[in-house]
Parts: structure tokens; C-alpha cells; sequence
């Protein structure tokens, strides 16, 4: 027998555990059967093979755009962890889970109903009314509040580990936004590319029938009537599991919301969209419920939607999961649940919690009291700035000021026993390692009962001595395996409502969005359009024959003007013109000067992250190519060390054309591509306006005029066309018929305001007649089809081309006045209505 357990350790690479439980080994110290396939199949691939894939796992997900944020890092996006063995769970115990958590979760859904409705648990002595009270998840004015349906709580999570003496233990209840679902879908879809054929073999439980499942549910809430409309309510581009709210939104085909794309007119709550108001009837929440409405919550919330919670209790909109589900989540009611369950359910829950005392209590308390160094202190409310503290790390000094703190708010916290976690085979430092790992598992409700997600969300703690497993600590993620004795099925998604009703949702699109899409055509352009003059102005300074000091005076100038850095080259300072360098350097690199090329780019990538949700899944990867290139940039091109530096700005100019060709080839030309396409054109036009005006209304020698029209023209890769066409050196008037007036070429100023007019037709109307934005355009384009080149060409007394400035000025004007009143029309700048006082010393406590 030793030797078999020998051999098994040889087969497997992974060592026994000493003290504590592991999930590869029972009790007797045994590999379990249902791990030894996937263990020897890791070991056969080898530490090279292993590495490589952790490689592929770690670059798929960051082509996904699969991010989790670290609140201490607000400036970082760091990207999803994880490791590429995954837990693995039997049938059997898997039965177990399952039944215990459909138990939970009604259990949980009991508590919901009473201590919003009869509140029998308080009338019976079962939970004191202290717990309900004083607790901040629970929300006073969300009694009597019900949703359509059987169920009130919609979805619910548990956190799950496995004690020292081998239970399966609840550590915590999710319940007012469970996060973590989107999360366990990506590992998922990462882990079936990375390792197919172990996946395939290993009769692996499918995900998609809870996906399937949540989608029917909400659909199924709506309380209008007709076809519903549900929308996913995020916090946005900030909150640390925003990429989730992100890709839940693809899936599951719902369009993702902010607070102020939502507002409540005649008892409804209404999506701004393009063309007008649109009713929204069932609401998936991300956001916590004291921010969801700021006129009888917390007042000083921006993500939520003013006066939402009237809609709620009106019964006109249903939110999921409801508002005051929070309270669920207090950890006392651990130290009651026993009771709770044979007060609803006749029967103690099957799922053992992790013991716990509840400070409120007055024998609780002494007893945390004198036990403080051996216990974990939690708050009953998660909030930020609240955090768990492990007793034995604590010194006598912050024992005595945790004492303190208990006994001035009892009911706020509670204490719990530590129990560490089993742990799980991890790919660590080159070899399969334990470490310590909690699974999170979800639950949706059905018609009549709850669905379980066959896996979840595992999480597990690199760092061997972590008391705490959490992304927010640095822990990073894996698959959950539960394992079948067959194959699945593939499950379809029911569809509902006709072709065209579906086809007219579909096509809403909010403000915000329109406006972000619109705004990253922009940024991209601005970017594009500086990075290829710079690359001129490059090529230009390192030409062989040194520069004529008229024109590298107006190419520098020119610079500056179409970045709008001024005061820069603008000045007329002769020592910035003697060394450019420094000046050009942070033209480029410096992020925080407005209108450098880094300035651009980043704006572009925030405008990028608030429309994840509209961007293809090559689009995001060529987004996050950017971000790469850009620190790449910082590295290779620094000041003294330029060499051949229009080299170096090559694969930016090439990934934003990338970028441009996915846009023009791979979106639906709906009113998302209609809008950042809008707003490339745009900027295109204002761009090309700004070079005329610097390198043509000037007038110079013949020698020094064709070097800058040369250089209009290379920046604006037209030059070969130019010299196939006339046959000549570079002239003015030969450049303005390329660059303003050729309808056919899609640099010119012409083509533009031709795809401007095209765009503006498809976009919703009001009366039918012409908006003040397609006025303006048919003003531009009127102006310039009526111009005459020879005119616009000829040098005037003062040495000059003032008629062809004049031109440029008025388009110019006229292009900024259409992006205003495109803003004007479709885009959305008002505050929602806000409470006139602000009840301070309450809601500071929320």
C-alpha cells in the first residue's frame, strides 16, 4: 500500500499535504480517483509545456479585455488571473452542493419575505429585533416591496470552504449583487482552448444552462406586459469587476446602463436612447443598494437612478435582485440560522456555516471579548473602508483598540472562528503546489425552484501564510470542474417576441454610449493625424539636405497648431527652435500635456472602456495592442537617444489603422458605427483644415512651397497618387484639388463631408425636416463645391492666400458648431433631480 501511494505521488508530481486538508488526497492520504486522470495528464505535458500554456491562458485573457480592478491601484486595469489547473468536484459531492445550496438559497429567499414583510422571525423571538435594526443593509423603506414571481431573491452566492475535519462550510452569502458569475464563464471559455481534449474527456458539467436559465428569469419579471425591455444597471468603468458587467451584457444580449442613462418620468423608468425614451421593466443590478437611488438613499450617490425606488414599489419596474437584499448578507445571522431554518423551513440548514458571534449579543460579546486574539473580526455591513481583522496577527496595543471599538458599536460587528481553507493543486513557481482556495457557487430562481450553477468561481491564495482569499489581496482565479459519468447536451436559449420587436431593441442605444463611440473616433483620429505629421516632420529633419529655416519654422509651427499645444513651437522661441527634441518628445510621451499623441491615445482607450460592450472581441484586442505600444513607445523613445525616430512611432500609426480597418469591416453599421465613424470624419476634416491652414495659406519660394506641400501630402499618404496623377513637383493648387476638392480620395476634406452627410441621414429624426447639424453640413459642402481652386491658389499682396484661409476658417467653424449640435441633439448632459438637504448624520452611516 505505501508503495502504490508512492507511485501515485511519482505519477502525479504533486506532494502530500502535511497538516490540513487537501482536496487531491482523503483522509487516509489517497489521491482521489476523479483527480488522478488530470494530474497525470499534467505531468505528462512537462514544466515547458505547462509554462507555455499558462502563457496562452494569460494571452487570451488579455485579448479579451478580461480585467479585474485593485481598488489601492485606481490607475491600473489589471488583467483577469488565472491558473491553469482547475478544482475538480465529483458527482457525489457535487450532489451534495447542489442540494444544500437549493436549500440555502430558499432559506435565504424565506428570510428576504419575512424581514420585509410579516417579519414572523422577530415576532417569534428567532432573531432579535436589534439584528434587523441597526443592521445598514436593512432598508425601512423597501418594506411591503415584492416582485413578480415566486421568488424574491433572484440570484444568490455562497462562499464555500473545506474545514480541517473535511466539511464543506459556508463562509459568507452573496446576495444583493453576486459577482463572480461572468468571471467563472471566461475561466471556462479560456480553459476549454487552452486544454480541449483534457476538457472533452473529463465529462465536464456545461455553464450554459444557468446562463440560459438567468436570462428566461429576467425576461420573465417583467411587469408591463409585451415584449421586455432589461438592461444591466453598472457603476462603470471604475468598479473592480466592470469587464464582468461586460461580458454578461454580450451574453446575454441585455444593453449595459449607467445611473444617468436612466431616468423616471409618469411612475416608469425610461432609457435615454437616440431616439427618444424607451421603457425599461427589468433592471439586473451591479450597483449596491444604498446607491441605486439617490433621493431616498444615500443622497450623494451618482450611480443610481433618482426616484427608482417609487418605480419599484409601484410595481412598474422590477429590479434583481430587489432593493434591501443586503441585509442578507449580515454574517450574524449565522449565529441564528439553525433556528432561522427550523422556524421556515423545519429543519436546520444542511450546509454548515462557520461559527460565529454576534457582538450585539451580550454573552457574545464577552465571549469575543476575552477570545479576540483568537478569532476573525468582521463588520455586519461591508462598506468601504470596512475590512476583516485576523486576531492573532494582532498586538496587544491593536487588541486593546479593537476591544475599544466592539464595545462603543457592538451590534456592528461580529467574530467568527478561522477555519483555514483545504487546499487545491496550484501551478506556481514552475510545479504543481497547495494552496489554500474557496469556491464561490451560484444560484438563479427558476419558475418554481432554483437552478445551480455546476461549478463556479474558485479562487485560491498564492501566498501560502494568506489567512484571506481574495482578488482584492491578490489571489487569482480557476475553473470549477464538476465532473459527469457522460457528456451534456448542449442547451439552446428560447427566444421570444418577433423578428422586428427584437430587431427594434437591439438597435437602442443609450446617449452615453453614442457619445463615448463618437468621442473615440475623435480621440483616434487626433492621435493618428499627429503621429503621421510627426512622422513627416521627422523625416523632414533627418533629410540629407538641411531644411530651408522658412520651412522648418512653419512645418514646427504647424506641428503645434495641429496638436493645439500652444504655446509650443507657436512662440517663436529661438531656443525651442535651435533644440526641437525635448519639445517633440513630449509631443508624444507626455500624457498629461492636452493634444500630445499619449494625451489622445488614452483618452481614446477611457472613451473605449464605457463601450466595451459595443466593441468585437478583435477590436478589444487591437485596443489593448495600443496601451502595449504606448509603454513600448516609452521605452525605446527617449531624449538623446532618437535614432531614425519616425521608426518608432511605425507600429502605432499601423495599430490604429488596424483599428480603423475593424471598425469600417467588422461592425454592423447600426447607430454605434454610424456615431464613431461620425466622429472620425469629423475630426479628420478639422485636422486636414488645420495642415492647409499652416503649410499652404503661407507663401514661399517655389523650392520651399513644393517642400510643404510635399510634406502635406506625405502625411496624408497621398504623395504617390499625386505624382501619378500630374506628373510634376508639388504644387498648391494641384495639392488643394487632391486634399480638398477629390471627392474619390478618402483623405480629402470633400470625401469627408460627403460621409458626414451620409451619416447624419441615417440617424433618428423629428418632424422630418433638416436638423441644424445637416444644415450646417450642406453649408460646408456647399462652400467647397463652390470654390474656385486657381482662386484659392493665388498669393495675395501681403504674401499670403487669404481668400483660402478665409475658407478654411469658415469650415472649420462650421464643423465645431455640427459636433455641437450633435452634442446638443444626442447626447445627454443633464444631472438627474437631486434632494434639496442632505441628512448628513445618517447617511454618513450608510
Amino acid at each position: 500500500m505505501q508503495q502504490q501511494m508512492q507511485d501515485m505521488m511519482a505519477a502525479t508530481g504533486y506532494p502530500k499535504p502535511g497538516d490540513g486538508r487537501d482536496e487531491v488526497y482523503d483522509s487516509e492520504g489517497q489521491v482521489r480517483p476523479h483527480w488522478k486522470y488530470l494530474l497525470e495528464s499534467m505531468e505528462s505535458l512537462g514544466p515547458e509545456a505547462m509554462r507555455e500554456r499558462q502563457k496562452k491562458v494569460s494571452r487570451i485573457l488579455r485579448d479579451d479585455g478580461a480585467t479585474y480592478k485593485i481598488y489601492q491601484q485606481p490607475e491600473a486595469s489589471q488583467v483577469w488571473q488565472l491558473n491553469p489547473v482547475p478544482l475538480l468536484i465529483d458527482s457525489e459531492e457535487w450532489a451534495f452542493i447542489e442540494s444544500g445550496m437549493l436549500e440555502r438559497s430558499e432559506l435565504y429567499n424565506l428570510i428576504l419575505e419575512d424581514v420585509y414583510g410579516p417579519q414572523t422571525l422577530i415576532k417569534h423571538n428567532v432573531i432579535p429585533p436589534e439584528l434587523v435594526f441597526s443592521s445598514s443593509g436593512f432598508l425601512r423603506s423597501c418594506h411591503q416591496l415584492k416582485i413578480p414571481g415566486s421568488h424574491q431573491l433572484i440570484i444568490h452566492a455562497i462562499d464555500l470552504i473545506r474545514n480541517p475535519s473535511g466539511q464543506l462550510t459556508v463562509i459568507s452569502d452573496r446576495c444583493q449583487a453576486p459577482s463572480g458569475a461572468g468571471y467563472a464563464l471566461e475561466n471556462r471559455t479560456v480553459m476549454t482552448r487552452v486544454f480541449p481534449s483534457l476538457f472533452r474527456d473529463s465529462h465536464v458539467h456545461r455553464l450554459a444552462y444557468f446562463f440560459t436559465q438567468l436570462r428566461l428569469k429576467l425576461n420573465d419579471l417583467n411587469p408591463n406586459g409585451g415584449l421586455p425591455r432589461v438592461v444591466i444597471l453598472t457603476p462603470g468603468a471604475l468598479n473592480e469587476t466592470y469587464f464582468e458587467h461586460v461580458y454578461l451584457s454580450n451574453y446575454l444580449g441585455f444593453p449595459l446602463v449607467q445611473g444617468n442613462d436612466l431616468t423616471v418620468r409618469g411612475g416608469y423608468v425610461w432609457m435615454k436612447s437616440l431616439d427618444g425614451l424607451k421603457r425599461v421593466d427589468v433592471i439586473l443590478r451591479r450597483v449596491d443598494d444604498i446607491y441605486c437611488d439617490p433621493v431616498e438613499l444615500r443622497g450623494d450617490s451618482h450611480l443610481g437612478v433618482p426616484g427608482i425606488m417609487g418605480v419599484a414599489r409601484a410595481g412598474k419596474v422590477v429590479i434583481a435582485n430587489p432593493l434591501g437584499s443586503g441585509f442578507l448578507e449580515n454574517p450574524a445571522l449565522y449565529r441564528y440560522l439553525p433556528a432561522i431554518g427550523r422556524h421556515l423551513q423545519g429543519r436546520e440548514p444542511r450546509l454548515q456555516n462557520v461559527r460565529t458571534w454576534w457582538c450585539g449579543d451580550p454573552d457574545d460579546l464577552q465571549y469575543v471579548l476575552d477570545n479576540i486574539a483568537t478569532l476573525i473580526i468582521k463588520p455586519c455591513y461591508r462598506k468601504a473602508g470596512a475590512y476583516s481583522v485576523y486576531g492573532p496577527s494582532l498586538d496587544a496595543n491593536k487588541l486593546t483598540a479593537w476591544k475599544n471599538r466592539i464595545k462603543r458599536s457592538p451590534y456592528m460587528y461580529v467574530a467568527q472562528e478561522y477555519m483555514p481553507s483545504s487546499c487545491s493543486p496550484t501551478w506556481h513557481q514552475e510545479k504543481m503546489l497547495p494552496r489554500h482556495s474557496v469556491l464561490r457557487t451560484f444560484s438563479v430562481a427558476g419558475e418554481f425552484d432554483y437552478s445551480i450553477m455546476p461549478g463556479g468561481l474558485t479562487r485560491v491564495s498564492l501566498d501560502e501564510s494568506a489567512h484571506v482569499v481574495s482578488n482584492q489581496t491578490g489571489s487569482v482565479s480557476k475553473d470549477t470542474w464538476v465532473l459527469a459519468s457522460e457528456p451534456e447536451k448542449a442547451v439552446a436559449i428560447k427566444t421570444e417576441g418577433t423578428l422586428e420587436e427584437t430587431f427594434s431593441i437591439q438597435q437602442e442605444l443609450p446617449s452615453r454610449v453614442a457619445e463615448n463611440l463618437f468621442w473615440m473616433g475623435r480621440y483616434a483620429e487626433r492621435a493618428e493625424a499627429a503621429l503621421r505629421f510627426l512622422r513627416t516632420v521627422f523625416l523632414q529633419l533627418n533629410r540629407v539636405e538641411p531644411l530651408p529655416q522658412s520651412s522648418y519654422r512653419i512645418l514646427l509651427k504647424g506641428l503645434t497648431q495641429l496638436t493645439m499645444s500652444y504655446p509650443g513651437f507657436a512662440a517663436d522661441n529661438e531656443k525651442l527652435f535651435a533644440n526641437p527634441e525635448s519639445e517633440l518628445y513630449q509631443l508624444i510621451q507626455d500624457r498629461h500635456r492636452a493634444g500630445s499623441v499619449a494625451a489622445n491615445l488614452y483618452a481614446m482607450l477611457r472613451s473605449a472602456e464605457q463601450v466595451k460592450e459595443q466593441l468585437t472581441s478583435d477590436t478589444q484586442r487591437i485596443i489593448n495592442d495600443i496601451g502595449d505600444e504606448l509603454d513600448i513607445l516609452r521605452s525605446t523613445l527617449r531624449p538623446g537617444l532618437w535614432s531614425a525616430p519616425e521608426e518608432a512611432l511605425d507600429p502605432l500609426v499601423t495599430t490604429l489603422l488596424a483599428l480603423s480597418g475593424l471598425v469600417q469591416e467588422s461592425m454592423v453599421r447600426d447607430y454605434a458605427w454610424n456615431f464613431i465613424d461620425l466622429g472620425r470624419r469629423l475630426e479628420r476634416s478639422l485636422q486636414m483644415i488645420s495642415q492647409i491652414r499652416s503649410l499652404f495659406v503661407p507663401c514661399l519660394k517655389d523650392e520651399e512651397q513644393e517642400l510643404l506641400v510635399e510634406s502635406l501630402l506625405l502625411s496624408n499618404e497621398s504623395i504617390i497618387t499625386y505624382r501619378r496623377r500630374y506628373h510634376c513637383q508639388p504644387e498648391v493648387g494641384k495639392g488643394l484639388d487632391m486634399l480638398l476638392f477629390d471627392a474619390s480620395n478618402p483623405r480629402s476634406i470633400l470625401y469627408q463631408l460627403n460621409k458626414i452627410s451620409k451619416h447624419l441621414k441615417q440617424l433618428p429624426v423629428q418632424g422630418g425636416r433638416l436638423g441644424a447639424h445637416d444644415k450646417l453640413i450642406l453649408e460646408a459642402t456647399t462652400a467647397v463645391q463652390l470654390c474656385d481652386i486657381r482662386t484659392m491658389a493665388q498669393e495675395d499682396n501681403n504674401g499670403v492666400r487669404t481668400l483660402l484661409d478665409q475658407l478654411m476658417a469658415r469650415i472649420q467653424r462650421l464643423l465645431a458648431a455640427t459636433s455641437d449640435a450633435l452634442s446638443d441633439r444626442y447626447f445627454d448632459h443633464t444631472a438627474g433631480p437631486q434632494p434639496l438637504v442632505r441628512n448628513t448624520f445618517w447617511q454618513d452611516d450608510l
